[in-house]
């Protein structure tokens, strides 16, 4: 009889300790990711506020279209002129053609195929 009370003291515990552990995934967790998701955030309009400054309305749209079919790339671009900017690098806005020039450099390099029949 003795054996009893213990299995029942033992599930008692498990139950605790279960209890205690999702408290401690779920609760401290949940913080932490919404202060990074607000840190994320934060960043996120720095970068859109200093792009406002750094391009032109028609650099800008060149830059939204790429984005558009190629989102990796656009974001290295975004990096790229972040980075010129806060360098102090940047001399004046950049316009269209110089978005242009920017991402020609930027591209990499594509695989050209010749085929040719015979």
């Amino acid at each position: 009889m003795s054996g009893q009370p213990n299995d029942d003291e033992l599930e008692e515990l498990r139950k605790k300790k279960m209890e205690q552990l999702k408290e401690q995934q779920g609760g401290g967790g949940g913080a932490e990711e919404e202060a990074m998701e607000a840190q994320r955030q934060q960043q996120e309009a720095q970068k859109q506020a200093l792009l406002r400054q750094a391009l032109t309305d028609g650099a800008r749209q060149r830059l939204n279209s790429v984005k558009m079919s190629k989102p990796d790339f656009a974001e290295q671009v975004e990096q790229q002129v972040v980075a010129l900017a806060q360098s102090g690098r940047l001399q004046g806005q950049i316009d269209e053609d110089k978005m242009k020039s920017l991402l020609q450099e930027l591209k990499p390099d594509s695989q050209e195929f010749n085929i040719k029949r015979r």
